[in-house]
């Protein structure tokens, strides 16, 4: 599942392909867009909001697209449009083309009505204007749900925005929090959330969610992915179990020694 920090990556370059542009192409490969045509507007913006990309365009319009859990955006030199049953929208310049493969959401909406779509997410962890407010309306929103356990809690993006089933891994070994701890049990949320904002913006600007500082093939990772090997701490052998999520069951790894279970 693409995390907050691919989005904001993937939001950038769209940025670069497309904003201050006309389109020439607009193709919406979805049933009820398909007759939306944006042709001769100018895109405005890409911005990133948690794990949600709106793109912006003249005359008040937002293209609104999620990637979920297999969606991503190729972006090249303006062409032939991609002729791939995956494709669900392809936006165009004279010079640029982007196409949006396995969307798992695309919809097109007025700008001053973007809350709708995105208004219920909690702080988002890339905002540009993070700081100590927007952290603390964090670490309160977890705080409102004190029986949570902590690893489902970190994936709620109405608590806060950005976190997939990597950061949440990995944040929790490196605070030696065990996922299943109730929120109300967990030392120093503030901490905690300030970690992960920062691994976030660490990893915004490059491919790959790197979180043990070692760039090298098989090594970006403490306990993510992998169950069964030695601790990269302590030598225990780490854990994997399904963790339940607002989306679904979620896989889940951690170190037993490292991240001792709650009593």
């Amino acid at each position: 599942m693409p995390e907050g920090d691919v989005v904001w990556l993937t939001a950038r370059r769209l940025r670069e392909a497309l904003a201050g542009r006309p389109l020439t192409r607009s193709d919406f490969r979805v049933p009820r867009l398909a007759t939306a045509d944006l042709r001769g507007r100018t895109v405005l913006a890409a911005e990133p909001r948690g794990k949600h990309l709106l793109i912006r365009v003249e005359g008040g319009l937002t293209v609104h697209t999620h990637l979920l859990m297999e969606g991503r955006w190729r972006i090249g030199r303006a062409g032939p449009a991609p002729r791939d049953h995956r494709v669900r929208l392809v936006l165009a310049n004279a010079e640029w083309q982007a196409a949006g493969y396995s969307l798992g959401l695309v919809e097109l909406l007025r700008t001053a009505e973007e809350d709708r779509a995105v208004g219920h997410l909690g702080p988002d962890l890339l905002d540009p204007s993070w700081d100590e407010g927007l952290a603390a309306e964090a670490v309160a929103r977890l705080t409102a749900r004190p029986d949570q356990a902590i690893g489902e809690a970190l994936l709620d993006q109405t608590l806060l925005a950005g976190i997939g089933n990597v950061y949440k891994a990995e944040i929790l070994f490196l605070r030696g929090v065990h996922p299943w701890t109730p929120v109300r049990d967990v030392p120093d949320l503030q901490g905690l959330v300030e970690l992960a904002h920062r691994l976030l913006d660490l990893n915004k600007a490059r491919h790959g969610h790197i979180t043990t500082g070692d760039l090298g093939r098989g090594r970006e990772h403490w306990v993510y992915g992998r169950a069964g090997r030695p601790c990269r701490r302590c030598g225990a052998r780490i854990e994997r179990r399904d963790q339940a999520s607002r989306v679904g069951e979620r896989v889940t790894f951690w170190c037993p020694r490292c991240q001792p279970a709650p009593a």
